[in-house]
């Protein structure tokens, strides 16, 4: 067999490719029946609705419980017009600062290569800084996506509780069947996660529109119960609510928190609507309705008081409660759903970077490879989930465990902006510290108001952050590890190929692809083939495997191909982190065949690994938890989507 090498030189500049992975929920809602002639502005429109279903579910559904729970009685405040309109002036001045100029102007700009959330912003610090700079923002990186974990578990949660808790609302026979109802419905939620969101998915933007009108109404049709609403936008409203409350003011913002938790959603979700429909969602449909729905609730709680034990069911008569309570679930479904889509594509990310360890991950559309299903973490959410639902009971009880994990989240997110702010667009320290200073006084006085809460359960979505810091920094540590173990056998594939003339070798026909992660070396496999078998492919490929730093590659540059000897070719295939690894799929888009795809081999080698006395970065239990991951990963031929019959698998003994 004839090999054919086409170089390509490396580049450090990989541009968004021709396969768009898409998004994690499906696109179907913008194409049009022609598919590449879509009128741009009907187009705009579409990805606007798309991104009302997704990118706002969670934000959509806090006025469900967050007024109720800023004034809530365990906070000593009471619920007279000055605490009303204090509470209020916090809300919408939380929304100006935090969503709308933090992340809606500012945090959007911070894409990588058209990608957001906190690995896409870590991913984004130069790698050619002094390493312990570079170390401590990869950690704080870390540490931000572990804590999302704690907000996947909760939001679903107190979301699907709060809706169905409108039916004690309605009727006090529903009473005994709330917790009961919440969880039937959160485990349908799961168990329907292996369909994918791709046939439900073009109706999440039109459920959510509804919605959003939906809570316009009602709170426009409160408005004059109490017009005097409306001096909430004065700021000074906030600062007498401080004054008059003092230590309890600061208490209650915790719960003036649940009004943007879902703000991380919005700079996660960009690269699946861009940064133009978010921002005309959120100015032109999505703020006016929170607006106005927490104005109509603070308007009905200034002319009734007691309609503070739910006052968002109390805005609608009796005759509309149940098909809003049918509304509202339907909607909390649907922020349900994005915050566990959201955990799919961050453990896939984290899988690509080397985070975690390999996992079972199926595909659920044929068209849109961001459309993932991850079982491992489904169950986990799930059961995470429904413990929830048990343990707290009510949505208010979870109010006060939810807040914790994605403050501390938007504090790392501040901090890594102004290091990317000046990373990457240049500015100056004191421009960075301008811009980034006051914001960060906001996440901390949030950050500080919600760590009261870890008594009370908000210790809960830390210490299931810290689980999975733990687990993502072990997994790292470890891989190292082994990979420095691996380079001290290390033998250039020249050297092995130059003394095969010396040895009585068996050439036998076809190609063998080994995997190994350095480019020119003879993989272990390959030694082991030949020291067990003393024989050799006519042609022999050695392949590695590069996640890049970007979210995808183009393919034109996905292959660099040399030949560092007759008979041997090297080939780096580069994927970027939002991209599944497919070999296969890579090699046969190369522009020239480099080798005949039906007459391949794989050889893969398979660790298995030993502890030894001296456990690495001294414990144990650390080591221990390695090698289970290491033993129950995804083996490599399902990960690079290799066909299984042309799969052998060479063992080797690590010690750690």
């Amino acid at each position: 067999m004839t090999l054919r090498v086409r170089s390509r030189p490396p580049s450090d500049q990989y541009e968004r490719g021709e396969e768009h992975p898409g998004a994690v929920y499906s696109r179907s809602v913008v194409r049009s029946s022609d598919g590449q002639n879509s009128h741009p502005r009907r187009r705009q429109t579409g990805l606007v609705i798309a991104a009302l279903g997704v990118v706002y579910g969670d934000i959509g559904t806090s006025p469900l419980y967050a007024l109720r729970e800023s004034l809530s009685e365990e906070h000593g405040i009471a619920v007279n017009p000055d605490n009303v309109l204090g509470v209020l002036s916090l809300i919408i001045w939380s929304l100006i600062v935090v969503i709308t100029i933090k992340y809606v102007v500012l945090v959007l700009r911070a894409d990588h290569d058209g990608e957001g959330g906190i690995l896409a912003l870590t991913a984004q610090i130069k790698p050619d800084k002094q390493s312990g700079w570079r170390r401590s923002f990869l950690v704080l990186g870390l540490f931000g996506t572990a804590l999302l974990y704690g907000d996947g578990a909760i939001t679903p949660a107190i979301s699907v509780l709060s809706a169905v808790e409108g039916l004690e609302v309605a009727t006090p026979v529903f009473e005994p069947y709330i917790i009961p109802i919440a969880i039937v419905i959160l485990v349908v939620l799961f168990l329907v996660q292996f369909r994918g969101t791709g046939s439900i998915g073009s109706v999440f933007g039109t459920v959510m529109v509804a919605w959003f009108a939906v809570l316009a109404a009602v709170g426009t049709t409160h408005l004059f119960d109490a017009p005097e609403v409306f001096a909430a936008f004065d700021p000074s409203h906030a600062v007498g609510y401080f004054a008059d409350n003092g230590f309890n003011a600061f208490r209650s913002l915790g719960s003036v928190f649940l009004v943007v938790t879902g703000g991380e959603a919005l700079y996660a979700d960009l690269g699946h609507f861009g940064r133009a429909p978010i921002r005309l969602g959120w100015f032109f449909y999505v703020l006016p309705a929170l607006l106005l729905t927490y104005l109509g609730q603070g308007a009905l709680l200034i002319a009734d008081p007691t309609a503070i034990r739910n006052p968002f069911y109390l805005m609608v008569p009796s005759w509309g409660l149940i098909p809003l309570v049918i509304l509202a679930t339907s909607a909390t479904v649907i922020a349900s759903q994005a915050l566990i889509s959201g955990a799919f594509s961050l453990a896939f990310q984290s899988v690509q970077l080397d985070y975690l360890p390999r996992m079972r991950i199926r595909r659920t559309s044929e068209t849109e490879a961001g459309q993932i299903y991850i079982p491992a973490v489904n169950w986990a959410l799930m059961v995470a989930c429904i413990g929830l639902v048990i343990g707290f009971g009510t949505s208010s009880n979870l109010a006060a465990a939810y807040g914790v994990a994605v403050t501390t989240t938007m504090v790392v997110t501040t901090l890594l902006f102004a290091a990317v702010a000046m990373d990457r667009w240049h500015w100056s320290p004191l421009q960075a510290i301008a811009v980034a200073a006051p914001l960060l006084v906001v996440d901390i006085a949030f950050l500080g108001a919600n760590l009261l809460k870890i008594p009370h359960g908000g210790w809960f979505p830390l210490v299931l952050a810290a689980v999975v810091f733990v687990v993502m920094t072990t997994w790292r540590d470890g891989r190292e590890l082994i990979k420095r173990n691996l380079r001290r056998d290390e033998v250039p594939i020249q050297r092995v190929f130059a003394t095969l003339d010396e040895r009585e070798i068996v050439r036998v026909p076809g190609t063998a692809i080994y995997l190994h992660p350095t480019p020119g070396v003879a993989p272990p496999a390959f030694l082991a083939n030949l020291r067990a078998n003393h024989l050799v492919h006519d042609s022999v490929v050695v392949l590695s495997v590069k996640t890049e730093s970007v979210p995808r590659v183009q393919v034109a540059k996905r292959l660099h191909i040399e030949a560092p000897c007759p008979g041997v070719l090297s080939i780096t295939a580069r994927f970027g982190f939002a991209e599944a690894p497919n070999i296969p799929k890579a090699l046969a888009a190369s522009e020239d065949p480099v080798f005949d795809p039906t007459d391949i081999s794989y050889l893969l080698g398979r660790e298995s690994i030993v502890p030894t006395a001296k456990p690495f970065s001294g414990s144990r239990a650390r080591e221990r938890l390695f090698v289970v991951m290491h033993r129950n990963a995804s083996d490599a031929a399902n990960h690079f989507h290799l066909p299984r019959d042309r799969v052998f698998e060479v063992g080797r003994i690590v010690e750690i």
